[in-house]
């Protein structure tokens, strides 16, 4: 029997084993605990790692009519959110039929929306999360509004990053272990869910060999033992595909063509999804597998942490974006307007990469990577450092590192040259500087008076209109070609592979369904894994903000339902 399982069922090792030490394992953790429960935390990496994926995010955090949207001046509603989620979800697998695909990810949609409207933000205020009072505009659409994206700025950037999320649970954790609540079990990859009678009662796997791999590094896969450990509950949070390209494009949703040839790693190696198909094993009902949300401004990271590391550039509405051979995107081809839009157009372009093209006016003042790591004044909470960085200094540092050594990154003083050094790093003479010239002259040409026919321009004067971007996200309207506001910079945009938006169907307490819609007893799941909650509560997109928050309220939901059953 495992230290710290008295109390438990006889037999068993813990009141509730959870699989997967990331943000949903610690908020499942946390809610059992606080119950009174006696659990097992198992995962495959070494305790380095415990806060998974989360720690390396942004800290995103999607929040409907909050204090800071409000002294913006930014009029949100639950309505006006309810019918932005539903309109990009795009749900079409059988909302209205319980054994829909998309049944009981539409429930948990209308649920993480009336969280998000009510106690999301002052349950995290409670454990000490604040955060920028800059309200960020992600995913703008860009089209009618019945069309995908966010009507209003929701994204709400955590103090402290990724890692200033996680913190709170960690520690609600870690003092649970401490008095011996919580049994961790690094290094115990499970390889199967163990049944009695169709009820999981348990977990069965390999202990592998101890790593002092840095968090985020891969960590050895060498077995040295074996493990069983049972309780009669297990919840599965251990996370997506991200990290496996194979198994992304054997996923690759059809209507988007053949799998990009060539992808860079927006996620740690352990990302590997294989806990989708263990689960599946067990009699889980797996839905929605060919949505995905992969990011289509990835850059090479100069300083790899894992392997193919990619950065995500959140772009204001300036840049121009390109296909590999030097035509312009139509709508919605536009920085931060509709990422799976952006992704059917690059698709349809032969190529897996696209160029932005802009100056250094714009990349000083517009350019945020996505990244706890990207973001050191953030991520150590120093507020005042951050709004500095984007208020009054020239490029940000980690900006500036890119563009110093970033494999992506061309710089050039005149368009000629800028497009020769396009042509040399594409390894081929796909773009023609001459029509690139005429498109950008086009363009700069419907900056000279109040009025435009071009859409970009009306999204950059639309975002200027805003607070919030006017002064920390969005250049003043200018020329591309304006040699003040040079050297002209154009980058390779790479497919960033990211999240898994299908997963395991779950009802609204967390109960993984199987195959006949019923629940598998004994079995849970939260978090990316799950789809964020009911195997799929994005649909098709994502508003962005909300997969830290699909962790917080699916892990939020299994904890307390299983505390609640195990009584």
């Amino acid at each position: 029997m495992s230290p710290g399982s008295a109390g438990a069922a006889p037999g068993a090792d813990a009141d509730a084993i959870v699989v997967g030490a990331g943000l949903a394992g610690l908020v499942a953790t946390a809610e059992l605990v606080a119950a009174g429960r006696r659990v097992l935390l198992v995962d495959q990496e070494p305790e380095a790692s415990l806060g998974g994926q989360a720690f390396w995010s942004l800290g995103g955090l999607l929040f409907i009519d909050s204090p800071e949207q409000r002294a913006a001046g930014i009029k949100d509603s639950l309505e006006l959110a309810r019918a932005d989620w539903f309109s990009t979800a795009g749900f079409d697998r059988g909302v209205d039929d319980p054994a829909g695909e998309d049944h009981w990810a539409a429930r948990w949609a209308e649920a993480y929306l009336q969280f998000a409207n009510g106690e999301k933000r002052s349950w995290l205020s409670g454990l000490g999360v604040s955060w920028v009072p800059v309200v960020g505009w992600a995913e703008r659409g860009g089209q009618l509004a019945d069309g995908p994206g966010n009507s209003v700025p929701r994204f709400h950037l955590t103090l402290g990053t990724g890692p200033g999320v996680v913190e709170p649970f960690e520690k609600l954790v870690r003092d649970a272990a401490a008095d011996g609540r919580v049994t961790f079990r690094f290094r115990h990859r499970v390889d199967e869910l163990s049944t009695t009678g169709g009820a999981v009662d348990g977990v069965r796997g390999g202990v592998l060999e101890p790593s002092d791999a840095p968090r985020g590094t891969p960590s050895s896969r060498t077995e040295i033992g074996k493990f069983e450990l049972r309780a009669p509950i297990v919840i599965v949070t251990s996370g997506g595909i991200g990290a496996d390209h194979d198994l992304i494009r054997a996923n690759w949703p059809s209507w988007l063509g053949t799998p990009p040839a060539r992808m860079i790693t927006g996620v740690p190696a352990h990302v590997d999804g294989r806990m989708l198909g263990i689960s599946e094993a067990a009699g889980a009902r797996l839905v929605n597998r060919d949505r995905m949300w992969h990011y289509t401004e990835g850059m090479i990271n100069h300083s790899p942490i894992w392997p193919g590391h990619g950065i995500r550039v959140l772009a204001a509405p300036s840049s121009l974006w390109f296909d590999a051979n030097g035509r312009r995107f139509p709508n919605p081809g536009v920085p931060s307007y509709d990422t799976l839009g952006t992704l059917e157009l690059i698709q349809r372009s032969g190529h897996d990469h696209s160029w932005f093209v802009l100056n250094k006016r714009i990349i000083d003042k517009e350019f945020v990577l996505s990244g706890s790591e990207q973001n050191p004044e953030l991520t150590r909470k120093d507020l005042a450092a951050y709004l500095a960085s984007r208020l009054f200094h020239d490029t940000p540092p980690p900006v500036k590192a890119f563009l110093d050594d970033g494999e992506d990154f061309v710089v050039a003083d005149d368009l000629d040259e800028l497009v020769a050094g396009m042509n040399r790093l594409a390894g081929a003479d796909l773009i023609d500087a001459a029509e690139l010239r005429a498109q950008v002259e086009l363009r700069d040409g419907q900056v000279d008076n109040p009025f435009t026919k071009d859409l970009q321009i009306m999204g950059v004067r639309n975002s200027l209109a805003y607070v919030g971007d006017s002064l920390v996200r969005t250049t003043p309207l200018h020329k591309i070609l304006d040699p003040a506001a040079g050297p002209l910079i154009a980058i390779r945009m790479n497919i960033l592979t990211r999240k898994t938006l299908g997963g395991l169907q779950t009802d609204l307490s967390g109960r993984v369904l199987g195959t006949s819609g019923e629940p598998v007893p004994g079995l849970y799941a939260a978090g990316e894994v799950s789809g964020f909650g009911g195997g799929g509560v994005h649909g098709y997109r994502a508003l962005e903000g909300t997969f830290l928050g699909g962790c917080l309220f699916s892990g939020r939901q299994a904890g307390r339902a299983a505390a609640a059953e195990s009584a």
